[in-house]
C-alpha cells in the first residue's frame, strides 16, 4: 500500500523522535545498571549474558534483538525501520553512557538514579512507539506469538518475562526493587506519554492501540 501523503510529510520528525527516543532509552538504561537496583527482565538476561560471555551489556544486547529477529520469521513478522534500527543502537547508547556514568555509591544517588531512569525509559518507550516507524524485536516477538497462540497479550508476556528474568538471575543479572518498580510504573508512564508523542496521520493505525500491550504487564 503506498504511503499516505502525511505520514510522507511528517517522516523526518518520525525519523528523529525515533532516534531520540532509542538514545533515551539506552541513556535509562545504562542509569538503572549504575543504580544497581534491578532491572527489567530482559535487561537482567543481557546483564547476565553480559557477565558470562565477557561482553559488554552492550553488545549482549544488539547480539540478543537479532537472536530474537530470527524468532519472528516463523511467526511472519515484517521489522520496519524502527525495529532495525533498535536492534542496532540501544545497545550502542548503553555503552556510550556507561562510559562516562560511574556506579553510584551512596544510597540517595543510586534511588535518584533509579526513579529518574525508570521515568526516562518510560519517556522513550513512548518516543519510539510513537513514531510508528516498527515495533522493537521483543515487543514483536510477544505480539507475534499473540497471534500465533491465541493467547493474551497478558499471558503470553508474562511468560516471555519470567522467562527471560528467570534465566538472567540465574546467570548473574541484577534483580532487586528496581525490577518491581520497572514493572509496576513503565506501562503507566508510557500510556500517559503516548497521546502527546504519537505521530498522527501516519497511516499505521494508532500507537496507543500498539502499546497498549507493550505496556501492559511491563
Amino acid at each position: 500500500m503506498p504511503t499516505p501523503p502525511t505520514a510522507r510529510a511528517r517522516l523526518p520528525r518520525r525519523l528523529v523522535q525515533l532516534f531520540v527516543g532509542l538514545a533515551l532509552y539506552g541513556v535509562s538504561l545504562a542509569m538503572l545498571l549504575r543504580a544497581g537496583l534491578g532491572l527489567a527482565p530482559w535487561d537482567v538476561l543481557h546483564q547476565g549474558l553480559a557477565e558470562q560471555l565477557g561482553t559488554t551489556i552492550g553488545q549482549m544486547l544488539i547480539a540478543v534483538s537479532f537472536v530474537v529477529l530470527l524468532l519472528w520469521i516463523p511467526l511472519r513478522e515484517r521489522p520496519g525501520v524502527g525495529t532495525i534500527a533498535n536492534a542496532l543502537l540501544v545497545g550502542v547508547f548503553v555503552d556510550l553512557t556507561l562510559l562516562w556514568l560511574d556506579d553510584a555509591q551512596a544510597m540517595a544517588w543510586r534511588v535518584g538514579l533509579l526513579l529518574l531512569g525508570v521515568l526516562l525509559n518510560g519517556a522513550a518507550t513512548a518516543l519510539y512507539i510513537g513514531a510508528s516507524l516498527g515495533s522493537g524485536p521483543r515487543d514483536g516477538l510477544m505480539t507475534g506469538l499473540v497471534r500465533r497462540t491465541g493467547r493474551s497479550v497478558r499471558l503470553v508476556r508474562t511468560v516471555l518475562e519470567v522467562s527471560v528474568l528467570v534465566v538472567g538471575w540465574l546467570l548473574g543479572g541484577t534483580v532487586g526493587v528496581g525490577t518491581v518498580l520497572y514493572a509496576v510504573a513503565i506501562g503507566p508512564v508510557a500510556h500517559a506519554l503516548l497521546p502527546v508523542l504519537t505521530v498522527r496521520g501516519t497511516g499505521r493505525g494508532d500507537a496507543r492501540g500498539d502499546a497498549s500491550g507493550v505496556a501492559e504487564t511491563a
